[in-house]
């Protein structure tokens, strides 16, 4: 009998045995089929778009204003592009059920290609706006889609794996938006800023097209698209009354409260149809759960926050301070290091100990204490003064982001943990929506006002005066020695002073984090990848997927000596760990060849050399040639292992695992047991054989 390296099946009976596709590489084992790998990249790609143009346009929007003008409506550029991908995305996730993922993400491909092309050759702002508008369309589809591909592509067990690389290009993107953005601004022009997807785009979309092959998977869903109408339409209303409000109308004029009503209006009729959804897009009965209410309002400061002081810092460093468009992203790389680190170690915290209460407290009140250092920023603040106040906001924000989408997991039922997930990251989009626009309209009503009393009787060139120096920050270098000064504390003071207005709203989040409720962790519950923590976008994800995440970021972290340590105990069994493992492998594939297991794996040939002499010496294994295969009492063992198994990742599923469990958890728990038990991707440490 002639086996595969693995212990898998007879290649006479297959091209490849299980595990192994038929270019040999291990599908779980150590590596994926190279069209996967291919895929994967293309997915990458796709995710590295979207996420991309949330920050890689900050630095360039004091260049884009000083050439078409209009820095009363700079927020816009940002606000379009997030309120049309937070709109969007619930709509790309259930028509991707419905009409099959590959074909919706190369839509949104298109979309998102063609509408950067119109960014690049936008004339005046509002063509940009628009076109932005329709770029968030497509962003949205790439950010859920290609999550949800992966779900398509990769079995359970190695999610984790690839899910870390989407989080490694979010953490990227946050580093790289702000460097690109203003080395594209200096040296070429800030249309490339746009421009740069095109290329990207275009190998994304050719290798979807020739190696994708995702199972067609038709669930029909009763998609709410009213309900996703009036929630983006309530949004927009606000954001409106928000941005033009006491700049382009007054606050008491018809048009703002004409807009202030219709919002009003809409939201009424938005929890009416709520109500009455068959699948809404936002249930209603999330908010009766406290947990959920407090996360809510705490995300919404955070987005108004994180993405306000983005939006507004680089317009700070390139007018006041002076600094190039590449160097403005140099100098914002404090913040985003403090946000990592802190939500790194913020995450790895809480998976470990299961504490996590401390972290929104404390992460919203640095972030309130970083916005009033924010404010004591002027024209003659230092590089290294900058560096520490940003440094220390972003500090704040890390330490609770991480944490706010895994209380809501925490808190809410099975059937609600996906479209609560989404939710998270719904309102903190909303709340960046917000925080833009809010930002934008103190800072341009401030800025008038404190221009024109810097500039009050004196002669200046010709062409420059207040309207000039709002539309086009660069004629400050036109003005007299005597008239800059004034001119640029103006600017940098009406900047700085959206952090002092934007302080109280961390503080309220501050003291509403005191009333979270610290209910015990469920054992699935781990931190969020950076695909929930550092997107803007609520990437919707089923209740199974987010179960089917967790689990495999746990079982990965579990697949050394110790998960076969703890399931060999709770069989009640005395056996070595590597024998565990090598009676799972033996249910699994049938039998084993020790020698070219140690060939083909990770664990010593001694080790499993004392594993094969303790199942053949208790008389579990016999002999069949060199291959091992199971007697009867081992194949017993080894379903009491397996049983094990299943009841320990059971066990981490708290109260979701009860008598009422739905069918698709427990195929999920099924599944993945069938592939954590002695599954070469979890390889029993070198110690396997020692102290046992």
């Amino acid at each position: 009998m002639t086996q595969d390296a693995s212990g898998g099946l007879p290649r006479t009976d297959l091209t490849a045995g299980p595990g192994v596709d038929r270019t040999g590489s291990t599908i779980g084992g150590g590596h994926a089929p190279r069209s996967v790998m291919v895929s994967i990249g293309a997915l990458l790609l796709g995710m590295l778009l979207a996420a991309l143009d949330q920050t890689i346009v900050s630095t360039a929007l004091p260049t884009i204003v000083s050439d078409l003008g209009g820095l009363e409506h700079l927020s816009w550029v940002v606000t379009a592009y997030l309120l049309a991908s937070t709109a969007a995305t619930p709509l790309w996730g259930k028509l991707g059920d419905q009409y099959g993922r590959k074909k919706l993400f190369q839509i949104a491909i298109v979309i998102f290609l063609i509408s950067s092309a119109l960014c690049g050759m936008a004339q005046n702002m509002p063509q940009l706006i628009g076109f932005r508008a329709l770029q968030g369309v497509g962003g949205g589809g790439l950010m859920v889609l290609s999550m949800a591909i992966v779900g398509d592509i990769v079995p359970p067990r190695d999610r984790g794996r690839y899910q870390g690389l989407f989080g490694a290009v979010f953490g990227a993107t946050s580093v790289l938006g702000p460097l690109l953005g203003g080395l594209f601004t200096e040296h070429l022009s800030w249309r490339w800023v746009f421009y740069i997807n095109l290329p990207i785009g275009v190998v994304a979309l050719a290798v979807i097209a020739t190696t994708l092959h995702i199972p067609v998977r038709s669930a029909k869903h009763t998609i709410d698209y009213l309900g996703t109408f009036l929630i983006a339409s309530v949004a927009t209303c606000l954001v409106l009354v928000a941005s033009l409000g006491g700049t382009t109308w007054d606050w008491g004029s018809a048009q703002i409260i004409g807009l202030a009503l219709l919002g009003v209006v809409l939201a009424v009729v938005f929890v009416q149809v709520e109500r009455r959804a068959a699948e809404p897009v936002l249930p209603l009965k999330l908010f009766r759960i406290r947990t959920f209410t407090l996360s809510a309002v705490i995300s919404f400061v955070v987005g108004f926050a994180m993405f306000g002081a983005m939006t507004y810092l680089p317009t700070f460093l390139q007018v006041v301070q002076g600094v190039s468009p590449t160097m403005s992203g140099v100098h914002m790389l404090p913040m985003v290091i403090g946000l990592l680190l802190s939500s790194t170690a913020s995450g790895q915290i809480v998976s470990r100990t299961g504490r996590w209460k401390v972290f929104p407290i404390v992460g919203t009140g640095v972030t309130a204490l970083g916005l009033l250092l924010l404010h004591q920023l002027d024209e003659n603040s230092s590089t290294g003064e900058m560096s520490a106040y940003f440094f220390v906001f972003g500090l704040g924000l890390g330490l609770v982001m991480q944490v706010l989408v895994l209380i809501v997991q925490n808190a809410v039922s099975y059937e609600d943990l996906g479209v609560a997930t989404s939710g998270a990251t719904f309102f903190r989009s909303i709340g960046a929506s917000f925080g833009v626009a809010i930002f934008g309209t103190i800072f341009a009503s401030r800025l008038g006002d404190k221009l024109t009393d810097a500039l009050a009787g004196r002669s200046l060139p010709p062409g420059v005066d207040v309207n000039a120096l709002q539309s086009d920050p660069r004629g400050i270098s036109q003005l007299p020695p005597v008239a800059r000064g004034p001119v640029l504390h103006a600017f940098a003071s009406s900047i700085t002073d959206v952090f002092l207005y934007a302080a109280p709203v961390a503080l309220v989040a501050f003291v509403l984090s005191w009333f979270l409720r610290e209910d015990k962790l469920r054992g699935s519950v781990t931190a969020p990848d950076g695909t929930e923590t550092l997107a803007s976008n609520p990437v919707q994800r089923s209740s199974r997927d987010e179960v089917a995440r967790a689990l495999s970021v746990l079982g990965t972290r579990e697949g050394r000596r110790e998960i076969y340590e703890k399931i060999t105990e709770r069989a009640g069994y005395d056996l070595l760990p590597a024998s565990s493992w090598l009676l799972l492998r033996m249910k699994r594939y049938g039998w084993a060849e020790p020698s070219a297991l140690a060939e083909h794996s990770a664990v010593p040939l001694p080790v499993i050399i004392a594993a094969s002499r303790e199942v053949e010496g208790r008389r579990l294994a016999t002999r069949v040639g060199l291959d091992l295969v199971l007697t009867d009492e081992g194949r017993e063992v080894a379903a009491r292992l397996s049983a094990s198994r299943e009841e320990s990742l059971a066990e981490l599923l708290g109260d979701w695992w009860g008598p009422d469990r739905p069918t698709d958890l427990a195929k999920l728990v099924e599944e993945l047991n069938a592939e954590l038990c002695g599954s070469d991707a979890e390889r029993p440490h070198d110690g396997l054989a020692a102290g046992a």
